[in-house]
């Protein structure tokens, strides 16, 4: 679990709500269902029309990262391009191939099988650029479609605002009717501006941080594999991906 994130929302929150306490306020007063109707179906309606259907499965995929991050050590990444290279260099680009086989990682496990069926460097590189590319992409679009919602949602609730004074102007004869249009119009205003900086723009930015530490950790992988089939040794591999260390 990133306990980061978790501190992170906890926090806002807690300072939020406890500004509003030590003002006076209760937390009663910000609860509003047509306000939040408003603001969170109008930003997830403008989020499905702007964005393929692929795009927001992913979405739904990645948005997991922010409690549970997929694991990237690079640190042992290195490691393992080190026991590649020098089984390699004791059994020749062949002895990969039980490695390969066993590899749990898609794309260490493509560079290994390249390297037993003998492709060019360049050849290595070509291809696993295609895969390391197209996956930081299709996981920036996702991040894309948070960061989209983070813009629409104060607009949004700006719309419940004035949906809500044009109920209080509406209604100006009946004081008993003035008070939930006030309440929906201020209400609404504070959900959209909330909802977008506590939530949808840092989730869109945790995700693209986590998206592009998985490419880092792909090009490791990919300088090592490429270090491999040029035949360098052991020792000179992990002095250049320690380059890649944080």
């Amino acid at each position: 679990m990133d306990v980061l994130s978790l501190i992170g929302v906890i926090l806002a929150f807690v300072a939020i709500l406890g500004g509003n306490y030590l003002e006076g306020g209760h937390v009663g007063a910000l609860l509003n269902g047509p306000a939040a109707l408003i603001v969170i179906g109008g930003t997830l309606g403008a989020a499905f029309w702007q964005a393929p259907l692929n795009v927001l499965r992913r979405s739904g995929v990645v948005i997991r990262w922010i409690i549970i991050p997929p694991a990237i050590d690079l640190a042992g990444g290195i490691a393992r391009v080190v026991g590649w290279s020098m089984t390699a260099r004791k059994e020749g680009l062949l002895g990969l191939e039980p490695l390969a086989d066993i590899e749990p990682d898609n794309y260490a496990r493509k560079g290994l099988q390249l390297l037993v069926d003998g492709a060019e460097p360049e050849a290595i590189r070509s291809i696993l650029e295609v895969d390391l590319y197209t996956q930081e992409g299709r996981d920036i679009q996702a991040a894309k479609v948070f960061e989209s919602m983070g813009g629409y949602a104060p607009t949004i609730g700006i719309i419940g605002a004035v949906m809500g004074l044009i109920h209080v102007m509406g209604n100006l004869a009946d004081p008993s009717k003035l008070g939930s249009g006030i309440a929906v119009a201020f209400v609404a205003t504070i959900y959209g501006v909330g909802f977008a900086n506590l939530l949808l723009l840092p989730i869109a930015n945790k995700i693209k941080a986590i998206a592009m530490r998985q490419s880092r950790y792909r090009e490791m992988l990919l300088e090592g594999i490429l270090s491999i089939a040029e035949g360098e040794n052991p020792r000179s591999i992990e002095l250049k991906l320690q380059g890649f260390m944080d």
